[in-house]
């Protein structure tokens, strides 16, 4: 998701869209794709903020190296709450440790890191004019305060900007391959109901390929070129990162829509799965 200093897991439930099967987070009714198998997944089924014990927070309000308006708040639920079955990350226009709008950035590192697999998210983006929403990941080993982007990889899976709705974007970004060279390496699917239906985002990442696919479409491929570290750094453990942002040098091209807040990411599901042997 980051544009600036400063990432692919997914889910599957049926890629054309089918309903939550996965009642009370039970793992035994959730039907892997052929070839996978279940190894971390949330149905957000609870009430109240997420699963602490799958889920953490960046927490700041410093424009994370994007010029971003937004206060990423820790747990918090008008941010980050369960309800309806649904994760919601919200953003919201008010005043929080001298910004002028709070928001929720729920990553999964110490909780959930994963080297490989598939990652299925079923999600609805919000639709404003200067929303940022984005399902991705970072390296493990990495925090947002430790710079050296875009070197260590990041992972887009999904991304959407409220100002050209409707169009999806993954990306890979390297120390080769980033969006301030035009390099990345980028996909492009146009959703028109990605903000007022759930659709399924989906990564499949191995050592040979990184792979985005909404509902069963595939949009994006990224093949290893064997050619080292600044080409290919996901050879490593990464965790997942939900977020909606306000402005930021992407979101905010074509202005703020102030009036339309607040705006709402909600994900149905996150189910990771890995190769069976």
């Amino acid at each position: 998701m980051t544009r600036s200093p400063l990432l692919i897991i997914a889910l599957v439930c049926c890629l054309n869209g089918c309903q939550k099967t996965a009642p009370e987070n039970n793992a035994a009714t959730i039907i892997p794709p052929p070839g996978w198998e279940l190894v971390w997944h949330d149905e957000f089924d609870g009430e109240g903020t997420p699963d602490p014990t799958k889920w953490t927070y960046a927490v700041g309000g410093h424009g994370w190296g994007n010029k971003e308006q937004q206060y990423y708040t820790e747990a918090r639920v008008e941010n980050a709450g369960q309800y309806d079955g649904r994760l919601h990350v919200t953003a919201r226009r008010e005043s929080w440790e001298g910004m002028d709008y709070t928001s929720a950035r729920v990553i999964s590192r110490g909780r959930g890191d994963f080297r490989y697999g598939r990652f299925e998210i079923r999600a609805k983006v919000p639709s404003a004019r200067g929303t940022w929403s984005a399902i991705w990941m970072m390296p493990s080993d990495w925090q947002f305060s430790d710079g050296g982007w875009p070197d260590i990889g990041e992972i887009d899976i999904m991304e959407h900007v409220g100002h050209d709705p409707g169009v999806i974007h993954a990306s890979a970004h390297s120390r080769d391959y980033q969006w301030q060279k035009g390099t990345q390496k980028t996909g492009t699917v146009e959703i028109p109901t990605a903000t007022t239906e759930f659709h399924t985002y989906v990564l499949e990442w191995s050592e040979a390929r990184l792979a985005a696919y909404v509902d069963d479409q595939l949009y994006f491929e990224y093949l290893n070129e064997g050619e080292g570290e600044g080409k290919w750094p996901y050879h490593k453990p990464f965790y997942l990162i939900l977020n909606v942002a306000v402005g930021g040098e992407w979101g905010m091209v074509k202005g703020l829509d102030e009036a339309a807040f607040p705006q709402t990411m909600e994900v149905d599901y996150v189910r990771v799965y890995k190769l069976l042997e």
